[in-house]
């Protein structure tokens, strides 16, 4: 639980309601807004767990599921606007009509942090996990702050908390803001100190070209705050080509002297060495990053690797699912072709003499477009086995063609397509049964047909 209880809002008892309230940031900026004293309203055309269970409990669960116009009224102090909605939706327009105040997620945080200083963190992959380990550092050593996380954390009650606090932690997501702002999200919060864990391409449905998802992020070091600073990964190539044309205060890191042993990394800093319950190079490249705005926040490297110590993780990055003498299996949100590379040479890394099954799901709009499949070639190649899963059924979802068996074969090269769950866990039961030792990585944004994998090990 969170040592540092919010304080009030200057500003409660304002009345808000929230279009595409079932979101996930959405929900819980609802959640914490009532928690506070505002009266909030909500509208959605689909909510799903856990969101539906938590508004539920908190009375803000929507009587009916829709867009009803009539929810929107001259009383209300704002609309708050998520990105399921689309421009037409009535109750935005209504909004529109009545001349209120609409914010997007990402300008109400920024409006509510104007006078705080602003950490940002981004980039293709690891902005999740990084921001996670600058939170848990910051309560770790008593410092009091509001956040904004993409995922549900261990130990904090919302992925948003807005208080008086002096500081908040951000985590800057290049994916787009509304209906109404079709503009990254990450370029509304002006950082006073900002992080890039690295760039890959990502989110083609929105950025067609590479050059077009670069550009973002040099958008992005734009709207840092004059003085202010800038961390970035040393050994991305895009972002060390992007700062030699950009003027802005900044500093790489890399990952510290290293090993592995059975429960994660130690790191050597200093002379001294801190045992680290997680593991993988990218992870450790993201701790190096964090603890330079860590140690600017006021910090010392050796509370800062203390503090680390205790750093479990976050929820679907590399989290442990099952551990016992024969098999150990991990998931992870990983999706992108990088995030996948880095993923699988993480677990290899970890645990070198064991039979290493790779599962990766082909899930999002981007993997699943035939110009984009050939950036997962060879991604899994350090694994001993590598499983490639499609449902067809996401294809007729997302109203797209399903492409040629053959032809996704070709792309992605050295892996075992599957086309069908039944077949999918009866090749990952197959390979563990005939292996003593055994390591199980599952990769997806989705949820693989929601097979039950503790099935696996219970045979």
């Amino acid at each position: 639980m969170n040592r540092n209880k919010a304080k009030k809002l200057e500003k409660a008892n304002s009345r808000f309601h929230f279009i595409a309230i079932g979101g996930a940031v959405m929900h819980n900026m609802a959640l914490e807004l009532q928690a506070h004293g505002y009266e909030i309203t909500g509208s959605d055309d689909e909510i799903f767990d856990p969101a539906k269970s938590r508004l539920h409990t908190a009375g803000l669960l929507p009587s009916k599921l829709g867009w009803f116009e009539e929810r929107i009224h001259p009383e209300l102090d704002g609309v708050i606007l998520g990105m399921h909605a689309r421009a037409d939706n009535p109750e935005l327009l209504k909004a529109k009509e009545l001349g209120l105040k609409i914010y997007s997620f990402p300008e109400y945080i920024f409006e509510h942090s104007r006078n705080k200083k602003r950490v940002v963190i981004g980039g293709s992959h690891g902005k999740t996990t990084s921001t996670a380990m600058l939170m848990h550092v910051l309560r770790e050593c008593g410092v009091d702050f509001d956040y904004l996380v993409g995922s549900q954390l261990s130990g904090f009650e919302r992925m948003v908390k807005l208080s008086d606090a002096p500081l908040i932690v951000i985590e800057g997501d290049e994916y787009l803001t509304s209906a109404l702002n079709p503009v990254p999200k990450f370029h509304w919060y002006k950082p006073h100190l900002a992080m890039l864990t690295g760039i890959a391409w990502d989110h083609i449905n929105v950025f067609p070209t590479f050059e077009n998802y670069l550009e973002q992020f040099r958008m992005f070091l734009n709207t840092i705050e004059p003085g202010g600073q800038f961390f970035w990964y040393g050994g991305d190539t895009e972002l060390r080509q992007m700062l030699a044309q950009q003027a802005v205060h900044n500093k790489a890191y890399a990952e510290p002297e290293f090993r592995n042993n059975e429960e994660g990394a130690v790191i050597k800093v200093a002379g001294k060495e801190y045992p680290m319950q997680f593991f993988g190079r990218h992870n450790l490249q993201n701790a190096a990053g964090v603890s330079l705005i860590a140690k600017e926040l006021g910090i010392s490297q050796d509370s800062f690797w203390t503090a680390m110590q205790s750093f479990t993780g976050t929820a679907r990055r590399l989290e442990k699912i099952h551990n016992s003498d024969n098999l150990t299996v991990f998931r992870d949100f990983a999706h992108a072709p990088s995030k996948v590379k880095a993923t699988v040479q993480a677990v290899r890394e970890q645990f070198p003499n064991h039979h290493f099954i790779a599962v990766l799901e082909l899930h999002t709009y981007s993997s699943l477009q035939p110009d984009f499949l050939p950036g997962y070639k060879g991604t899994m190649d350090a694994s001993d086995k590598a499983l490639v899963y499609f449902d067809p059924r996401v294809f007729e979802l997302k109203k797209m063609p399903i492409p040629d068996f053959s032809e996704i074969q070709n792309k992605l090269g050295r892996v075992i397509l599957i086309d069908n769950f039944n077949n999918l866990f009866d090749r990952v039961k197959e390979n563990c049964s005939d292996n003593k030792q055994c390591v199980v990585l599952l990769m997806s944004s989705g949820s693989f047909s929601n097979i039950n994998w503790s099935n696996l090990w219970k045979f």
